[in-house]
C-alpha cells in the first residue's frame, strides 16, 4: 500500500542545502524555480537520507533531472559509494551527460566543497576493442542468431543500423573507424560523428562474453572499456542503462561499481529493459556455428556437438510460433539435454593453456559455447524457474509490401524468458540500495501499485516504500484537448476507410502540425501513402531517413507531418506550434501473439487476479500517456490528441485508459475539435 509521506515542520539539513543548491541552479540556468520541483527534491533528498525506496511520477516539463541530480550530488559528497543514474534510452544517457550535468556543475560547483566526478558506463561492446584492432581476434561475420551479448544497450538501435551497403562501403567504415580509434580518448562509438554500421562496428568491438578479460589480455591496462569502468569507481555519479542494471542485479557480476543509491529514470520502461537484458534464444543456425568456430579455433572434435544439432532441428521442425503454455515437450527436452551434455564436453575439450592464454580465437569460441550451454539448462529448468519458452522465425523485407513479416519457411528459435523479474529485482536491485524510480508515466490516475507489482515492490516480504505525483506545471485542460473518435468502428486488422477519412479531416482543419503515431510499421506508412495523396501537406514517415533528421524537420516547418510508431511515441519533444495535433491510431495494447504478454496474463489469472487489466490494460496504459504526452511540452503549447479507437470511450476499461493521461478537456465531438484545429492553423502557430 503506497505510504503518504508527511511534511515535516522543519526542513532537514540535506533538504535546506539541496533546495539551496535547487534554487542556485535553476537560476544560474536562467531557468524559473517549480513547485513540483521543490517538492520531488525534497522527497528524493528524504528517500536517501531514511533508506526507504521512492517512485516518483513527475509530469513533463516539470525539471525531474535537476530534481534528482542535486540530491544524487549532494549525497555524493559524504558517501564513499558512487550514486547512479540509469535510463532506459541512450537518447536520455547522452542528454543527462553530454547537456544537463555539465551546465547544472558549471552553475553550482561554486557553492560544492569540491568538484563533483561524473562517469558514464555502457556495455563493453559500445566500445572498440584496442586487443581486436591488434588482430587480436579472428575477424569473423556472425550469424543469424549469433549476436553474443551481456550488458549491452541493444534496445535502442543506432541511426546507421539499418543503412547496410556494398563491401567497399563498409572497408571505407572500417578504415574510418582504426582512424577514429588512434584519436578517441573514450573509445565510445556514440562520440563517433558521422556514425557507421552495426556491420562495421561489429569489426572493431566485442561483447562481454568474447573479451578476454582484463588478467588475459595484453592490452587491459589501455581498454577503453576497463578505463571507463575504473573511473566509475572513482566517480562520485555514475550514469548507466537500465540493460546495465539489469545484469547487475540478475547476474550479480561486477559490471558496475558498489553504489549505495540509485535513480531510475524512465523508469516505465526498467520492467520491460530489464525482461530484454535477460532474455535469451537458441537456434540450431546457432549451434552449427560455434561448433565450426570451436573446430577452427580449438582444433577440438565437434561431430557430437552437430549431431545433437541436427536432432534437435528434426525435434522443432515445423513446429508453429507462439507460447509452449505447457514447456517444451519431452523430445525436446531430451535434444537440449543431449546437447547439453555435448556442449560441456566440447567446452572441457576446448579448455585454455598456458601457451595460449591470449588467444582471441578460442576465447569467441569458447564464449559461443559457454552461452549454449546456459541456454540448455534455462530451457531445460524452465518449469521450476517460472520461465516462459515459445517459438519464433525471423522476418523477412517484402519488397513488394515494402515492409517485413514473418517467414513460416525459416528455421524456429527457441526463445525464452522470465516470467516475471519481480523476485530478482527485489533481490538484486532493492536489496541493500535506495532506489527512486521516475517517470512522467509512473501511475495510473493515483495508483503506483501496477508499476510497484512489476518491480517486485508488492507482495510479502517486499520493501517500504513511497509513492508521490508532483504533478506538472502545465494547465492541461486549457492547453489541450482529448478527442475520442467515438463514432469509428472498432480497430481491425489494418487502417479501416473510416479512419483514414478520420485522419484527412483532421490533418486538414490543423493544416499539417499532426504527429501521426501507429501501432506498426505498417500502419504508419499505409496511411502516409494514402494522406500525401489525398492532402497538400508534407507528409515524413519513419524509415524514409534517419529518426533526428525526421524531428528537426517536423519541427522545423509547422505544417509537416511526422507520421511513425512506438519509436516516436515515447522520443519526440518538439514544444511549439509545430507539434499542434497527436493522432494515436488505436489502443497500444500489447499484440495479442505476444508470447510473454500472453503468459503474464494466464499466470495473474490463474492466481485469481484479472489477467487483462493487470497486464494488457496497464501496458497500454503507460504506452497511451507516453504518446498523449508529446502534445504539451511547454507552457505555450495548445493542441488536440486524437485516438481514433472508439473502445476508448466505448468499453469498460476506457475510463482506466484515461486515467492514466494527462488531464485534457475532454470530448467526442468532431465539429468542436475542427474548429479547435482550425484556430491553431500555421499561420497562428507560435
Amino acid at each position: 500500500m503506497v505510504e503518504k509521506v508527511a511534511a515535516d515542520a522543519v526542513e532537514s539539513l540535506g533538504e535546506k542545502t539541496t533546495l539551496e543548491l535547487l534554487d542556485r541552479a535553476v537560476a544560474g540556468m536562467g531557468g524559473q524555480s517549480r513547485a513540483g520541483q521543490h517538492e520531488m527534491a525534497k522527497h528524493v533528498t528524504r528517500a536517501i537520507e531514511t533508506g526507504e525506496h521512492l517512485l516518483v511520477q513527475a509530469g513533463t516539463g516539470t525539471g525531474k533531472s535537476l530534481a534528482y541530480l542535486i540530491p544524487l550530488i549532494a549525497h555524493s559528497m559524504d558517501s564513499d559509494k558512487p550514486t547512479l543514474v540509469s535510463t532506459a534510452t541512450l537518447a536520455l544517457q547522452t542528454q543527462i551527460v553530454g547537456r544537463d550535468l555539465p551546465r547544472l556543475l558549471e552553475t553550482i560547483n561554486p557553492a560544492l566543497e569540491r568538484p563533483v566526478n561524473v562517469a558514464l558506463v555502457k556495455g563493453r561492446a559500445n566500445y572498440v576493442c584496442r586487443q581486436k584492432l591488434e588482430g587480436g581476434f579472428p575477424s569473423e561475420e556472425p550469424s543469424e542468431g549469433q549476436l553474443f551479448s551481456l550488458g549491452e544497450d541493444t534496445s535502442v538501435p543506432h541511426f546507421a543500423a539499418s543503412m547496410g551497403g556494398p563491401q567497399s562501403q563498409l572497408g571505407k567504415e572500417v578504415v574510418r573507424l582504426r582512424e577514429w580509434a588512434e584519436k578517441t580518448t573514450t573509445g565510445d562509438r556514440d562520440e563517433l560523428m558521422p556514425g557507421v554500421t552495426d556491420r562495421a562496428w561489429r569489426q572493431v568491438s566485442v561483447t562481454s562474453m568474447e573479451c578476454l578479460g582484463a588478467q588475459k589480455c595484453p592490452l587491459a591496462e589501455e581498454c577503453f572499456s576497463e578505463l571507463a569502468r575504473s573511473r566509475a569507481g572513482e566517480a562520485d555519479v555514475v550514469v548507466t542503462n537500465h540493460a546495465m542494471l539489469a545484469v547487475s542485479a540478475f547476474e550479480g557480476l561486477a559490471v558496475l561499481p558498489e553504489y549505495d543509491v540509485v535513480v531510475v529514470d524512465e523508469a516505465h520502461e526498467l520492467q520491460d529493459r530489464v525482461t530484454g537484458a535477460v532474455s535469451g534464444q537458441l537456434s540450431v543456425a546457432m549451434v552449427h556455428a560455434a561448433a565450426s568456430s570451436a573446430r577452427k579455433h580449438t582444433a577440438i572434435t565437434v561431430d557430437a556437438l552437430n549431431a545433437a544439432a541436427d536432432r534437435l532441428d528434426m525435434a522443432i521442425a515445423g513446429v508453429p510460433n507462439g507460447l509452449l503454455p505447457s514447456g517444451l515437450n519431452d523430445e525436446q527436452l531430451d535434444c537440449l539435454d543431449q546437447l547439453r551434455e555435448a556442449t560441456r564436453a566440447a567446452l572441457s575439450d576446448s579448455k585454455t593453456d598456458s601457451s595460449n592464454a591470449v588467444d582471441g580465437g578460442r576465447q569467441l569460441a569458447r564464449s559461443r559455447l559457454m552461452l549454449i550451454l546456459e541456454l540448455c539448462e534455462r530451457m531445460l529448468a524452465a518449469k521450476e524457474n517460472r520461465e516462459v519458452v515459445w517459438f519464433s522465425r525471423n522476418s523477412t523485407f517484402d519488397p513488394q509490401q515494402g515492409y517485413s513479416q514473418p517467414d513460416e519457411t525459416a528455421p524456429a528459435l527457441i526463445n525464452i524468458a522470465p516470467l516475471s523479474v519481480a523476485g530478482r529485482l527485489r533481490e538484486g536491485l532493492f536489496a541493500g540500495h535506495t532506489v527512486v524510480l521516475t517517470s512522467a508515466t509512473l501511475a495510473i490516475g493515483s495508483a503506483f501499485e501496477p508499476a510497484a507489482g512489476g518491480l517486485g515492490l508488492i507482495g510479502d516480504g517486499a520493501p517500504s516504500w513511497t509513492g508521490i505525483d508532483v504533478g506538472s506545471p502545465f494547465d492541461y485542460p486549457k492547453q489541450g484537448v482529448l478527442y475520442v473518435a467515438k463514432h469509428l468502428p472498432k480497430p481491425g486488422r489494418g487502417t479501416s476507410p473510416e479512419a483514414l477519412d478520420e485522419l484527412e479531416d483532421l490533418i486538414r482543419a490543423s493544416g499539417g502540425g499532426a504527429l501521426c503515431l501507429f501501432s506498426s510499421r505498417r500502419a504508419a506508412e499505409e496511411a502516409a501513402d494514402a494522406m500525401r495523396l489525398r492532402l497538400d501537406v508534407s507528409i515524413l514517415c519513419q524509415g524514409e531517413s534517419t529518426m533526428a533528421a525526421l524531428v528537426k524537420q517536423f519541427a522545423d516547418e509547422p505544417d509537416t507531418c511526422l507520421f511513425g510508431t512506438m519509436s516516436l511515441w515515447q522520443g519526440v519533444d518538439v514544444p511549439g506550434g509545430s507539434c499542434r495535433l497527436v493522432v494515436i491510431d488505436r489502443i497500444p495494447f500489447p499484440r495479442p501473439d505476444d508470447p510473454l504478454m500472453t503468459a503474464r496474463s494466464r499466470a495473474v489469472a490463474q492466481s485469481g487476479g484479472n489477467g487483462f487489466m493487470a497486464v494488457s490494460a496497464t501496458h497500454a496504459a503507460i504506452r497511451l500517456a507516453q504518446g498523449a504526452g508529446r502534445l504539451i511540452r511547454s507552457t505555450g503549447d495548445k493542441g488536440v490528441v486524437a485516438v481514433l479507437d472508439s473502445r476508448l470511450s466505448t468499453e469498460r476499461y476506457g475510463g482506466f485508459l484515461r486515467a492514466a493521461l494527462p488531464p485534457f478537456w475532454a470530448t467526442t465531438d468532431k465539429t468542436v475539435v475542427r474548429g479547435v484545429l482550425e484556430r491553431l492553423g500555421p499561420s497562428k502557430a507560435s
